[in-house]
């Protein structure tokens, strides 16, 4: 097994100091480490941290090859700085069996660009009936732990009642994308003074919130787990902290895109800026950044809705929603948490590595730069500044917000478990 001396590294911003990889994990901390037999990677200051983890991503494999493959989709992530990604399960078919499940995970395994880790579906077929075989997902190969109908709403409180009663068995966690559909018919984005203007169909903030206020409710009363994904608006971060108040076990993610853009960009009428939750207020976009800073909202997960260049180049009313974010996420952090003050590297670690791993179970992950942990790391150049070039994506997508944007920071090298999947900026 090689060895790799990572030399004058920041590790999690701090005091820059050596890290000795011997094989698939780290040996040794300190400074002037010996690099006798050892490849070595000039850190000049840049940012040492553990592997990321995103705890919603979509692959789209299989069945919408066309958008994204587990191969392309994990290059995606090693480009951002991720070592391990857990895939959504509304492919086609259907992440709701242990066969489909198993596919993904295996397809994970072969390509080797970072752990993938399925989620199966809460029902069966994403139609919110009957509950999916939620057993036979996890004591298959692929160990579900998390299971979400994401892109629909488990509307139905019995259903949702059932699921977490299920996943508490064997310590799941129910991830549900919090939308009440009857509120929503025919929404096109955030329901205020843009969309009056704009003319276009509103999806309100309590669609959103309704959802939350009762599944914390359900999750105290089952004493199960849940987790909101894409929570987006302040009152959504006022229910949470409420709950977690009163000792519920729920947790909370936020997107890049709703730390950092508004409605307001609606107004081009350009379908890049499609997103479901749709993109809110100044107002609801503080309130998520306070809340990430604070704990309330526990971790930022990327959402990654790549779709090819037909779904969103066409008239807003007709656009998918969804945007990509594995190779934009760590930067889109840096500039509105840590440049803002919110944030230091050790929180950016805790909030984009240590606690999603936590929440989704992913072991080996999430684990502290120290002797003896798995060598899943990332290095970070915090001084870079460029604008964001979709042309160079590993993602088969296209459909970023940023295109022209200038971000900071750029990853530039990823280890998993000691092997390189991004070299100098470069897939290995």
């Amino acid at each position: 097994m090689s060895k790799i001396l990572i030399r004058g590294a920041k590790v999690l911003g701090g005091e820059p100091q050596d890290v000795l990889i011997d094989g698939d994990t780290i040996a040794e901390v300190g400074s002037g480490l010996s690099a006798e037999g050892a490849e070595v990677v000039e850190a000049d200051g840049k940012v040492l941290l553990p592997g990321l983890v995103d705890l919603h991503t979509h692959l789209r494999e299989p069945g919408r090859e066309d958008s994204e493959t587990v191969l392309t989709g994990t290059r995606a992530a090693a480009s951002g700085g991720y070592t391990a990604v857990f895939a959504m399960a509304n492919t086609f078919p259907v992440a709701d069996t242990a066969g489909v499940v198993e596919q993904v995970y295996r397809l994970g395994r072969e390509h080797g660009y970072c752990d993938v880790q399925p989620i199966g579906a809460v029902t069966v077929g994403l139609e919110g009936k009957k509950l999916a075989e939620l057993g036979a997902m996890h004591e298959s190969a692929a160990g579900v732990t998390v299971f979400s109908d994401d892109g629909k709403c488990v509307d139905d409180a019995v259903i949702m009642r059932r699921a977490l009663e299920y996943v508490k068995a064997f310590g799941g966690v129910v991830a549900q994308h919090a939308q009440e559909p009857r509120l929503t018919e025919g929404a096109q984005m955030n329901e205020g003074v843009v969309s009056a203007e704009l003319g276009l169909g509103g999806w309100p903030a309590v669609a959103e919130e309704s959802i939350i206020a009762r599944d914390v409710l359900l999750a105290e009363h089952v004493g199960s787990r849940v987790h909101i994904c894409h929570l987006s608006t302040a009152g959504s971060v006022e229910i949470v902290r409420w709950a977690k108040s009163r000792g519920i076990d729920v947790t909370a993610e936020v997107t890049p895109h709703h730390l950092l853009l508004t409605d307001e960009l609606v107004r081009s009428y350009n379908p890049v800026y499609k997103v479901n939750p749709p993109l809110r207020t100044e107002r609801d976009v503080l309130a998520l950044r306070e809340a990430l800073a604070d704990g309330t909202i526990d971790i930022v997960a990327t959402d990654h809705a790549p779709h090819p260049h037909e779904d969103k180049d066409c008239e807003w009313a007709a656009a998918a929603m969804g945007m990509v974010g594995l190779e934009t996420a760590l930067s889109v952090v840096q500039r509105t948490m840590v440049e803002a003050g919110l944030l230091d590297w050790a929180g950016v670690a805790d909030r984009m590595s240590r606690k999603p791993a936590e929440i989704g179970r992913a072991q080996g992950h999430g684990r502290p730069v120290s002797a003896g942990e798995p060598a899943n790391l990332t290095l970070v150049d915090t001084a870079y500044r460029g604008e964001v070039d979709p042309a160079g994506f590993a993602s088969r997508s296209r459909n970023t917000p940023y295109e022209g944007r200038e971000l900071p920071g750029r990853v530039t090298h990823t280890w998993l478990r000691g092997r390189a999947t991004l070299v100098d900026g470069k897939l290995a």
